[in-house]
Parts: structure tokens; C-alpha cells; sequence
């Protein structure tokens, strides 16, 4: 079995990423919760926080200030505004919440592997040193999150 070089990730996309890796988090934590039968309206509470406090402000980011630097009909900022689209249809659909946080966890955890393995490194090739600084500049006071109040997944 072949073993994967890790990604050697611009500085400026650093804190984009940790922000990635707090969104697999989530889906994971979602799995808990529904592997210890957590009942579905604290899950959704825990989905309404992350997606104001992480989902929101990370979705207008990458979208000002990073997918830019492709073109706008590059297929593969292409597929990740579509991926933000059903991903914010997701996190506000009431109408059947188990399913939808199920469908949720799913496909925030495969659309941030897309965006790590394949569109970040896109916009790595593609940025220039001026686009980067600014990624970096605007970036890099990106706030740690306070604890959810309800650590359901312990």
C-alpha cells in the first residue's frame, strides 16, 4: 500500500485549515451523538452554534477572499459554491432534522476532504505572493471558539 505525502500547506492557508479540521470534528461529534442516541434537538442546537459561530464566517471567507484567485467558472470552485449551498440548506432544514444532520455529517466531512485534497491546492498553485500575503494578513488573528456548552459526545 502506497502511503500519502502529507500536504505541505501555505502559511496563509493554515488557519483555513484548522478551521477544516474543527468542521470534521463537528461531523464526528454529530456520529457520536447519534451512536449514543443523543436526542435529535440537542444536535441540532450543537448545529446551530457551529454553523453561526465556524460554518457561516469560514464559507464567506473562502468565498471573498480565496476562491478569487481561480477563475469563476473553474469547475472546482464551481462545485465547492454548490457543496456551500446544500451544506447551508442542511444546517437550516427543520422540516426533518434527523435525516438532514445525518445527510449533514456526510457531506461536510467528504466536502472539506474535497477542499483539502483538491481545490486548496488548486488555489496554492494558482496564488500569487500578493494574494497569499493578503489570505495571510486577513487570516492570521482567526479566534479559537469557545467550548460548546453541551459536550454531548463524551
Amino acid at each position: 500500500m502506497e502511503k500519502k505525502k502529507p500536504i505541505k500547506r501555505h502559511q496563509a492557508l493554515i488557519p483555513l485549515s484548522r478551521q477544516h479540521h474543527f468542521g470534521l470534528l463537528f461531523s464526528w461529534k454529530l456520529r457520536k451523538g447519534f451512536s449514543r442516541n443523543i436526542d435529535t434537538e440537542r444536535l441540532q442546537e450543537y448545529a446551530k452554534w457551529f454553523f453561526l459561530n465556524e460554518i457561516k464566517p469560514h464559507f464567506s471567507d473562502e468565498e471573498k477572499y480565496l476562491f478569487p484567485v481561480l477563475a469563476a467558472d473553474n469547475e472546482l470552485v464551481e462545485r465547492a459554491l454548490k457543496e456551500h449551498r446544500r451544506i447551508k440548506r442542511l444546517f437550516n432544514d427543520t422540516k426533518n432534522p434527523e435525516k438532514s444532520l445525518h445527510r449533514l455529517e456526510e457531506e461536510l466531512d467528504a466536502h472539506i476532504r474535497f477542499e483539502e485534497r483538491i481545490l486548496f491546492n488548486e488555489i496554492q498553485k494558482a496564488a500569487t505572493d500578493e494574494q497569499l500575503q493578503k489570505i495571510e494578513e486577513i487570516h492570521s488573528e482567526l479566534e479559537k471558539l469557545e467550548e460548546y456548552h453541551d459536550p454531548f459526545w463524551e
